[in-house]
């Protein structure tokens, strides 16, 4: 079922405009960007562990705030190790809920590090530990390596939650974009393997539906971030000849599970200009239809991943406001 690209997409359905706070930041992300496809890969994976050019690493510690641990653990039957990375607080009174990470790029670059920071400061303020698993990556790696990886260490943190300071009562699972998707698919195994339990999941963008059936995953040719060509060599590398037919499981792609309820109370987020804008709603309104309190949030002009490439915009600094007011209350709960 993969096809070629103009099997794939006969028609292109229009698009919302840009934020045009955002416009001239996504044209100088254009400006040298290599196209996603099997020979660019290596390059491309090289760049995003490389980081912005000239950037400073991230401090992890932030000043010595963070504890910063890395364990390789057992990884699902019959598969090699997996390394979790664990952010604790250095000074807290007791166990703190655990935030368990799954980071994006597609299904096909990042690693454990990439968009860590985002949940920094819950850390170092003494609300949250996190702990970020090292998935194996696609096309290497396809399904069900990645979701197999990811429950794999959800299993084992929840397990040795007081051994690394965790209240196994209060585990969050949060992801964007092909994390998102890992983590809704991981919450997805949780229920049905019934371990771990699991008080809310937070999905930003999330890559969800590998079908191509709706209009948003059709209209971005050569614009925005993450257009449908990206998205058709990230589905494919993940489900090989799979993808867009009958035999894909619903936690590799979870807007195929015919059954939402029991899942954890839900936060979604999506601009207007994302690829994946549509099955992040029609995802949204299935949940809310079996039972899950969801808090969904659509973010006009907005393209993927935007709230972290612009983040002075006000359209960003709202989106990442609203879903740290999120995180803060699920902490607290």
């Amino acid at each position: 079922m993969t096809g070629t690209i103009d099997d794939v997409f006969s028609d292109r359905p229009i698009r919302p405009p840009f934020d045009a706070e955002l416009e001239p930041v996504l044209a100088a992300m254009k400006v040298g960007a290599l196209p996603m496809n099997p020979q660019n890969l290596p390059a491309i994976r090289q760049t995003v562990a490389d980081g912005p050019p000239g950037a400073e690493p991230t401090d992890l510690t932030v000043g010595g705030a963070v504890t910063v641990d890395e364990r390789e653990v057992p990884g699902p039957d019959g598969a090699p190790d997996i390394t979790l990375l664990i952010l604790r607080p250095a000074r807290t009174a007791g166990p703190v809920p655990a935030i368990y990470y799954i980071h994006g790029g597609g299904m096909v670059i990042g690693d454990r590090r990439l968009g860590i920071e985002m949940f920094l400061p819950y850390v170092a303020e003494g609300k949250a530990a996190v702990v970020s698993v090292e998935y194996r990556l696609a096309p290497e790696h396809p399904d069900p390596a990645p979701v197999e990886d990811c429950y794999a260490g959800l299993v084992w943190t929840a397990k040795n939650a007081t051994a690394i300071g965790v209240d196994p009562q209060r585990l969050i699972i949060a992801g964007g974009s092909a994390g998102g998707g890992l983590a809704a698919g991981t919450a997805l195994l949780a229920r049905d393997r019934a371990f771990p339990a699991l008080t809310h999941q937070v999905l930003a963008c999330p890559m969800l539906d590998d079908r191509f059936d709706d209009p948003s995953s059709r209209m971005l040719d050569g614009e925005g971030l993450w257009d449908r060509n990206d998205n058709l060599f990230g589905w494919t590398a993940l489900l090989g000849e799979r993808r867009g037919g009958p035999d894909v499981s619903p936690y590799a792609a979870p807007a195929r599970a015919e059954d939402l309820t029991g899942l954890p109370r839900t936060y979604l987020d999506c601009g207007s200009a994302d690829t994946f804008r549509d099955g992040v709603l029609r995802y949204a309104q299935r949940l809310s239809q079996a039972g899950v309190s969801v808090d969904l949030h659509l973010w006009g002009g907005g393209f993927h991943g935007f709230e972290v490439m612009a983040p002075h915009a006000a359209i960003s600094r709202a989106s990442n406001a609203t879903r740290d007011e999120f995180i803060r209350r699920a902490l607290e709960a």
